[in-house]
């Protein structure tokens, strides 16, 4: 293990893009991995119907609450929202 990482759990807000719609889903999660099977497999209600999904972005914290916070604002579809879309090339609605 790299002496440089931490040894806390990473916390990771992210974002699935509909192949079916053209919705975008954001979420938080301790273990991506996971979450991101959760998905595919249909085991979560609120992407159930979009699917399917793909992982378009990503990003990693090591504060549970910094992970939240940047999750709440991001859902708040305000410019935060539209520059990270535009950033990223993508258009599609927040569902």
């Amino acid at each position: 293990m790299n002496p440089a990482l931490p040894k806390e759990d990473w916390y990771y807000v992210y974002m699935l893009k509909s192949n079916k719609t053209s919705y975008i889903y954001i979420g938080c999660t301790a273990n991506l991995k996971k979450r991101l099977k959760e998905h595919e497999d249909g085991k979560v209600y609120s992407t159930k119907k979009m699917l399917p999904v793909e992982l378009i972005y990503y990003e990693a914290y090591r504060v549970k609450e910094c992970a939240y916070k940047r999750e709440s604002s991001l859902k708040q579809y305000g410019s935060g929202l539209a520059k990270l879309k535009r950033r990223l090339g993508i258009e599609g609605r927040a569902g």
